[in-house]
């Protein structure tokens, strides 16, 4: 069965989805939910909605898809134990510790890995699928192709969004809210910096798109929509059909299911004549959209992926304004769609933005009217001058939001199910009642009165019937009733009535009878998923890494005091690295008595799989100190080709001590940690017995990550494969509203990274960074020039080996050492 996925941010949405034909829905509870802006569900209402939804055959899967700081995991711990007690089908998680625990907790509750664990090849799939997954909920930037070809060849299912918001950053991966306001997406609570106005500008401060006849909104992108392509999805084998929406409002969900529904019941009545009526498709863009795109499917879309002149809803196009009346503050507009009291409508000024109106009145040929259709001329009142010719957008339909609220606000069920009924009665014997549904589950009870022989009024099938079909709010809905009166008897009307309610009531029992678990016996602690405690602190001084992906930054980082070098993956001078490079940087580090660290990419597709492989066979004849692997489905890879020990980078999003302890039991040498790290974080990790923790301590860090080329995009004409590459033509950067450059780099994947405004610096707090137990600091230089590589390494080595007796403290210069352009990162403030 092709399941269908529903957002549920409210009780309301919960019904809407329910009742618009959801097979399952997806929620989050009172913590560790990566949308803790939505209403979400206290414990009792988390239950309730459980109840709801398993009565009607519906699954609830629960979002536990934050990254958990330790302070935490107990918590985490009594939480898992509610949501099993609960009866919640299955949790949604990110966190590779928050997996370990769940599987030490409530070992029988099903695993579906969250989109933010950046799952995009078929080796991360089946990582997961090692450690205990059921399901994986793949990257938004997959085409289809690839998406076919891990369906077909993993064990497990796979989910995939088809309908809602986008974002331009790989999931998981983004630290863009992070870091400029402290509101972390991997914690739940993105402030959408993607939905902002920015403007690209170049070294001298241009405006490079002010002759592209580009919007502002740069970064945001359009609204996925599949409904036309769902066949292809289908055969591609996906099993989950997930929309997104947890903050939108319940009509949302109840159109958008209900559109999806039907379109997946047509599909699978008639395969070959599979078609989308032209109101689906409006309704689905009246509802809510930013315009619409099939995103990655079909490859890169470049331009035609965003919505770069608006970045929320735009409603449905109504018409253009053929006459301003400016006396009476009346627009005369010309209809391409019909129009009704009640409705919203916007009008696009040329000069002077928006201009929304409610639609209280409005005339046609002079005479008031309550609706009016398509190519009419209608008379609408203004508040505010539009100008003939201005584009109008209907963004509130009336009537398709009276449809929608058809479906949850309603005390009867929408979605029934069909009971047989059969009542036996005979004289000296109690009336039974046998309520049978579709599914086969029943329920029975008798009255506690014994039939007597009727003096007055015999029961008649008609009189039994007009009970039994009372069944009023419940979710059944009677089919056919079969009933067995021997003899003229006598049952009252009250224990008729009651013998139906336990029926009924028997009869939902034996409905959520099969979900019932077995329950808890253990009160399991996670006491022993924690690494132990060091009982002597490290005093040695932490080893200075420099990444960088030229070889004359090896040369400037090696002569300046590094101790280790990072080499390769990403580059972000945009030329690709073939073997020979990385001969060269191993040989001439080696040659000095440094280590050297290679790197795989960050992201790597099905169809780059067969390059990373010939990557690591160079890898195994250089024999470098270690090869680091920044997602999971180069673990697995990695260690089955090669002996050389293995470095976690930060994208695995290592913030707690039961995911470094995993990868550590994994065989992992060395182990990078979140940059959303406090210091008091990183010390609770450093005194525990773990693999070598790394901190990034400087340099300009990716906040984005993305299959979209900015640059190719409004520059480069990309269409397809095709781009005139804008990107070797200069150094590009978005600026903000408040003016901060952000700079944006591609690399020779042609993604597209947005780097952090500010260059993190910790050079004035060296020496309490080389106290606290890291075995390495590192200096992201992959956008630093060479001498900024040689000047930054020369710094942090003399400040690792002198500590506070380097000159720099004793003079009172340290500041002088960095520009005014800095940040200390989440050192200090921490992460929302």
């Amino acid at each position: 069965m092709i399941e269908l996925l529903a957002p549920v941010g409210s009780k309301e949405a919960l019904v809407a989805a329910v009742e618009s034909g959801a097979n399952a829905v997806y929620l989050g509870g009172r913590m560790f939910g990566a949308r803790q802006y939505a209403p979400n569900f206290s414990d009792k209402e988390l239950a309730e909605a459980v109840r709801f939804a398993h009565l009607r055959a519906v699954a609830v899967f629960v979002t536990v898809n934050t990254l958990v700081d330790d302070s935490e995991l107990s918590v985490l711990a009594d939480y898992l134990r509610h949501l099993y007690d609960s009866g919640v089908d299955a949790i949604i998680v990110q966190d590779l510790g928050v997996a370990a625990v769940a599987q030490k907790i409530v070992p029988d509750m099903p695993l579906h890995a969250s989109t933010q664990m950046t799952v995009h090849n078929l080796e991360g799939v089946n990582f997961l699928a090692n450690m205990g997954f059921k399901r994986v909920v793949l990257a938004r930037e997959l085409s289809l192709a690839d998406i076919t070809y891990i369906c077909k060849n993993c064990t497990i299912e796979i989910e995939t969004f088809i309908h809602g918001a986008l974002c331009i950053s790989y999931s998981g991966q983004c630290l863009m809210s992070s870091m400029i306001g402290g509101r972390s997406g991997n914690r739940g609570r993105c402030a959408q910096p993607c939905r902002l106005p920015y403007t690209l500008v170049d070294s001298a401060g241009n405006d490079v798109l002010s002759q592209a006849d580009a919007g502002e909104y740069l970064l945001s992108p359009k609204d996925l929509n599949t409904i036309k392509i769902l066949p292809e999805l289908i055969k591609a084998g996906v099993t989950s059909f997930k929309i997104e929406g947890r903050m939108k409002r319940p009509e949302y969900v109840a159109v958008v299911v209900d559109a999806y529904r039907r379109a997946i019941d047509r599909y699978s009545s008639n395969q070959e004549q599979y078609t989308i009526g032209e109101q689906d498709q409006k309704d689905l863009a009246q509802i809510f959209n930013r315009d619409f795109t099939t995103a990655h499917l079909y490859g890169k879309n470049g331009r035609a992926m965003m919505s770069d002149r608006r970045p929320n809803n735009r409603g449905v196009r109504l018409g253009r304004v053929l006459e301003y009346q400016p006396n009476g503050k009346v627009a005369v507009i010309k209809l391409d769609e019909p129009l009704a009291v009640g409705d919203i409508i916007e009008f696009w000024v040329k000069v002077g933005g928006r201009v929304n109106v409610t639609v209280h009145t409005m005339w046609v040929d002079g005479k008031p009217v309550g609706e009016a259709q398509a190519h009419a001329i209608v008379a609408v009142p203004v508040t505010s001058p539009v100008r003939v010719n201005d584009r109008v957008f209907k963004v509130f339909a009336a009537k398709l939001m009276e449809r929608a609220r058809a479906f949850f606000n309603k005390t009867e069920a929408v979605r029934r199910i069909p009971v047989n009924v059969a009542v036996a009665v005979e004289e000296g014997r109690p009336l039974v009642i046998t309520f049978t549904d579709a599914d086969g589950f029943t329920g029975q009870a008798q009255t506690g009165f014994i039939a007597e022989k009727a003096i007055k009024r015999p029961l008649t099938a008609e009189s039994v019937a007009k009970q039994i079909e009372r069944l009023g709010t419940t979710v059944f809905a009677l089919h056919s009733l079969d009933c067995q009166i021997k003899g003229q008897v006598m049952v009252p009307v009250s224990e008729i009535n009651e013998a139906r309610r336990q029926a009924i009531e028997q009869l939902e029992a034996d409905r959520l009878a099969r979900f019932n678990r077995t329950p808890l016996t253990e009160n399991k602690t996670i006491h022993d998923l924690l690494p132990p405690i060091r009982r002597k602190p490290i005093r040695n001084k932490p080893e200075l890494v420099v990444n960088v992906d030229q070889l004359d930054k090896v040369v400037a980082a090696v002569e300046h005091g590094a101790d280790i070098v990072m080499f390769g993956g990403e580059c972000l001078e945009k030329r690709s690295l073939f073997a020979e490079d990385y001969y060269q940087a191993a040989a001439y580090v080696k040659k000095h008595g440094r280590k050297i660290i290679l790197n795989t990419p960050r992201l790597v597709h099905p169809g780059q799989i067969a390059g990373v492989k010939e990557e690591i066979a160079v890898f195994n004849e250089i024999k470098p100190d270690a090869i680091s692997v920044g997602n999971m489905g180069l673990i697995s890879l990695v260690q089955e080709l090669s002996a050389i020990p293995l470095h976690g980078d930060y994208p695995l999003n290592i913030y707690n001590s039961v995911t470094a302890n995993y990868l550590t039991g994994l065989g992992f040498a060395s182990l990078t940690l979140s940059p959303e790290l406090t210091f008091a974080q990183v010390e609770a990790l450093t005194g525990r017995k773990l693999a070598p923790l790394e901190c990034l301590v400087h340099g300009y860090l990716t906040l984005m990550i993305s299959e979209y080329c900015l640059l190719g995009s409004f520059l480069g004409g990309q269409n397809g494969k095709n781009c005139k590459r804008a990107c070797l033509r200069g150094r590009y950067w978005l600026k903000d509203r408040k003016d901060e450059l952000f700079p944006v780099a591609t690399d020779q994947f042609c993604r597209m990274h947005i780097l952090n405004a500010k260059e993190l610096s910790m050079l004035p707090h060296v020496p309490r960074l080389t106290g606290t137990g890291l075995s390495r600091l590192r200096y992201e230089a992959k956008y630093s020039n060479v001498e900024e590589v040689a000047r930054v390494t020369g710094l942090y080595r003399a400040l690792i080996d002198l500590g506070e007796d380097h000159p720099l403290f004793a003079e009172d210069r340290i500041a002088g050492a960095e520009h005014e352009h800095i940040t200390r990162g989440h050192y200090f403030r921490g992460v929302l």
